[in-house]
């Protein structure tokens, strides 16, 4: 899927320039793999089988919002328009 946009500004420069600059170092690598798998995936379906993950989507006013755990505090959370085929509002957050 394309990413269309990105919220977490270090996560943007990781995508565009590889400067991991903005992300907490323990977790530089699995995010790049999590941006790997979300730009050659073809349904959000695919994230549940990747259990290490915790692939679910939010509640409440973050509904239909999915969240991916990085480390024990942070994830990768985003939208996906199903007709565009598109991620939005990639975002790097610790929402606990």
């Amino acid at each position: 899927m394309k990413i269309r946009n990105v919220i977490h500004r270090g996560l943007r420069r990781f995508i565009e320039r590889d400067d991991a600059s903005g992300l907490v170092p323990c977790a530089i690598e699995k995010v790049r793999n999590i941006l790997s798998f979300l730009q050659e995936m073809e349904d959000a379906q695919e994230l549940r089988g990747i259990p290490t993950w915790k692939a679910h989507r939010l509640s409440g006013d973050r509904r239909g919002t999915w969240s991916l755990t990085v480390t024990s505090n942070w994830r990768i959370t985003f939208r996906i328009d199903k007709r565009q085929k598109e991620i939005l509002d990639l975002n790097f957050e610790d929402y606990h």
